[in-house]
């Protein structure tokens, strides 16, 4: 049954159904706490984000932009021409101009993220409109799909830089990769960085646990086990427990089961549209989800004791991450056997060193005392974090 057009009390069209629901808005919900989409669409109690502006008159067009922002999870404001009001065509992340209409925005002021929307015909014409009207680009429905729901909800989310996204790994078991982890989110935190600190092992005993906040009410990795497509980045954000400022995503308590790869694509994608800062904690025994992590790294560190055995280990644990890291470096952690040292050990290595990470014989005192590792920044590991964040989150800056 075709769909109807209604008029609200401020003069801007509306597409109703047979129903006389109004899709344009949405029906509204009482909700507690925002869940993230799954599969790029609004959670049932997540509340809907502002949305484009649609110009169109054509119904057939005006269903499928309204079911693609529903799939990104935002309400639009439908027009059927350029509105009178000029914040009204101004001030919206993003404006869809249907080809319909298009001539009719001659004129109109030019402003970025406009893009013209049509169906799947090759007419020269439209192009030329597009010039006309200063659209971005021109997307053609039903191919374009997947990147306008995209292109909508990143103006949504006002996404701009993505996170700094850094991945901890040990050289061999029990190098202390968790503990500089939680140390590295802990020292972001501080200096103001939107961040989340990742837990990529099944096995690791949980990060929330180390930073004392595994009593917190959160969604741990289990929730997002049959995650895919298009996560809300704003919504998986606030899902999450929050331990001293720092947004952790761990494991639960009970027995780990392994996670699809689309469900860690999904989810760090989210996370690095947000900005700020992404640690990720990584197995040293990669499965399909931790390559798949691997892939989403701005930056590896390989943390690397000082003695022999650790050295080969390394080794070993660097050619695999090698393939998908696109920038891999050492620390190294003292004391050291006879004849080594950290610049010997980086080079042994063939990685770029960031640092000797200092020896802090009060952290094991202060996780007894319910202090998270790093959490104390006139420590060792508390100094070395801050030193690292000051180089990295430089402008053109690198560990």
């Amino acid at each position: 049954m075709e769909a109807s057009r209604t008029t609200g009390a401020d003069g801007t069209a509306r597409a109703a159904g047979p129903n006389g629901v109004d899709r344009a808005r949405g029906p509204r919900s009482s909700a507690k706490a925002p869940s993230p989409a799954v599969g790029g669409a609004a959670g049932p109690d997540e509340p809907r984000r502002t949305g484009p502006l649609i110009v169109t008159e054509d119904l057939g067009l005006l269903d499928d932009l309204l079911r693609l922002c529903a799939a990104a999870g935002v309400e639009p404001e439908v027009h059927h021409r350029v509105p009178e009001r000029r914040a009204s065509w101004t001030d919206p992340p993003l404006v869809l101009v249907g080809d319909d209409v298009a001539a009719r925005c001659r004129g109109a002021a030019r402003r970025p993220g406009t893009v013209l929307v049509g169906r799947d015909r090759d007419d020269p014409a439209v192009w030329r409109l597009a010039v006309e009207i200063g659209a971005e680009s021109v997307l053609r429905l039903p191919d374009a799909e997947g990147v306008l729901v995209d292109r909508i909800a990143d103006a949504a989310e006002g996404v701009g830089r993505q996170a700094l996204t850094v991945g901890v790994v040990g050289g061999r078991g029990g190098a202390g990769a968790s503990t500089l982890a939680c140390g590295l989110a802990l020292a972001a935190a501080r200096t103001g960085h939107r961040t989340l600190l990742v837990d990529g092992d099944p096995l690791g005993g949980g990060l929330d646990v180390l930073l004392g906040g595994e009593r917190e009410d959160g969604r741990r990795w289990p929730d997002f086990a049959a995650s895919k497509g298009r996560l809300a980045g704003g919504a998986l954000e606030e899902s999450l427990p929050s331990v001293r400022g720092v947004r952790v995503l761990s494991w639960g308590r009970e027995p780990a089961t392994p996670l699809p790869p689309e469900a860690v694509r999904s989810v760090l994608a989210a996370a690095r549209r947000r900005g700020g800062v992404v640690v990720v904690d990584l197995p040293r025994a990669a499965d399909a989800a931790a390559a798949e992590a691997v892939t989403q790294l701005d930056l590896g560190l390989l943390v690397v004791p000082g003695e022999l055995r650790s050295v080969a280990a390394a080794h070993r644990v660097a050619s695999a991450l090698s393939a998908g890291v696109r920038d891999l470096r050492a620390v190294v952690r003292g004391p050291y056997a006879a004849g080594l040292d950290e610049r010997w050990i980086a080079d042994a290595l063939r990685l770029p060193l960031v640092g000797e990470l200092p020896y802090d014989p009060g952290i094991v005192a202060d996780q007894d005392a319910g202090m998270p590792p790093g959490a104390e920044p006139r420590g060792p590991l508390g100094r070395f974090c801050d030193a690292f964040w000051t180089r990295a989150l430089a402008p053109g800056g690198a560990a």
